[in-house]
């Protein structure tokens, strides 16, 4: 008799430990490449918190909730305009700036708080840098 095995169902993110190891890896090199790193997340695309980096600033779970809305808009807006994918999102305010955009080929974002000390060049490199770091850790 030759059975077929069932599908394997892969495990949410947030829940996943390898994803949660590779979080608190990228995020701990993220913060050693900037130390204007103020607040970092990673999130999954539905707003679930995966890990985060420097919890008292900010409620982590509430932080997820809404860049996971944030990128879903900005998502929304580049496909209603046709200019293409959504590369990333800026937040710029007087006290800081929120950088995030996508882990390359996972439903993950990276969304990191910088303080006014960084310039928005340095944060998106640095950003980008962890986005990329954090998808080779889990293919």
């Amino acid at each position: 008799m030759n059975l077929t095995p069932a599908p394997v169902a892969t495990m949410a993110s947030h829940l996943n430990p390898v994803h949660i190891d590779a979080g608190n890896r990228t995020l701990a090199e993220m913060q050693d490449l900037a130390s204007s790193l103020t607040f970092a997340s990673l999130l999954t695309d539905d707003g679930f918190e995966i890990v985060h980096l420097n919890g008292t600033h900010a409620d982590g779970g509430r932080f997820a909730s809404m860049s996971s809305s944030v990128q879903a808009l900005s998502d929304a807006v580049a496909h209603e305009l046709k200019i293409g994918t959504n590369e990333y999102v800026i937040i710029a305010s007087e006290l800081g700036h929120v950088i995030q955009l996508r882990v390359q080929g996972h439903p993950i974002v990276l969304a990191a708080l910088f303080d006014t000390h960084e310039t928005l060049g340095k944060g998106l490199s640095i950003a980008r840098i962890a986005a990329r770091r954090m998808a080779e850790l889990i293919a």
